[in-house]
């Protein structure tokens, strides 16, 4: 069974000043590469290199940063050319705002308290080293650890830092197996010309039921239902019959062969 992904944000406490640093070339690179995409629809190989180059001389951040911003641009930039495919945009190059900082596997880690088993600090790899920043873990946050120590869920590689009004949140990203519990009611429609009938039923009542239903049937047995499909056939072709001579005397010359007999009468008679 596939795993559900959940993403928790968890506010930093005294963020370093370095973040605000890295952020506003981060998403330049970003928006340059998403503008690239969305003009020739991909970012060749060569492309890919040359920009990382010139990238790593114009800005100061690491390379693992320079290749999640331009990987975070090559998405933005095929999002954009399928919104615009839709006719859901109607900008001529796509716009970056805001971007959520992505550190690779090997860019960050946590570190965790002597009595809990949960983090309470993370380090990521910024222009000068390694900052340590302290997290405030919440409900939401401890129960999805929970699960991960039970093995319940996965804690994914990649973390995400965002600003949002000010503040500066770290994204915990997990990949949650979900329950594996059989129905236990179902949903029943019945639609008509002018309204829909819905029902909520429990599988275990109706279960009961129709197993209560059939034990009068447990000794097999041969019945005979009369429908009277025949006599209400013949009921019908009477009607349709009655109808159609209805019609022709009503009607003389609806048909065509009663023109074509006419014609030829009229000719005999030399009209």
């Amino acid at each position: 069974m596939e795993r559900v992904r959940r993403a928790i944000a968890v506010e930093l406490e005294h963020p370093p000043p370095e973040l605000s640093a890295v952020e506003e070339p981060y998403r330049r690179i970003a928006e340059e590469v998403a503008a690239y995409v969305a003009e020739r629809g991909r970012l060749e190989k060569e492309k890919y290199n040359e920009l990382y180059r010139r990238f790593r001389k114009q800005c100061r951040l690491p390379a693992q940063l320079i290749q999640q911003a331009m990987n975070q641009g090559v998405e933005i930039g095929k999002s954009f050319l399928a919104l615009n495919r839709d006719c859901r945009v109607h900008k001529p190059r796509p716009e970056v705002r805001q971007v959520s900082i992505r550190f690779a596997k090997n860019s960050w880690s946590y570190k965790k308290a002597i009595s809990t088993a949960a983090p309470v600090k993370i380090a990521v790899s910024l222009p000068g080293g390694r900052r340590e920043v302290w997290i405030k873990p919440h409900r939401r946050f401890w129960l999805y650890w929970w699960k991960t120590l039970r093995e319940k869920a996965k804690l994914a590689s990649t973390l995400m830092l965002k600003r949002r009004r000010g503040r500066w949140y770290a994204v915990f990203v997990f990949d949650v197996k979900p329950r594996e519990e059989p129905p236990a009611e179902v949903a029943a429609f019945d639609v008509n010309e002018n309204s829909v009938a819905v029902a909520r039923l429990s599988l275990l009542a109706a279960v009961d039921a129709v197993a209560q239903w059939n034990r009068q049937y447990l000794n097999p047995a041969v019945y005979s239902i009369k429908t009277d499909f025949g006599r209400l056939a013949k009921r019908y072709e009477a009607v349709r019959n009655a109808k159609l001579e209805e019609l022709k005397r009503k009607y003389p010359y609806a048909g065509g062969r009663r023109r074509r007999k006419s014609a030829k009468y009229h000719r005999h008679k030399g009209v």
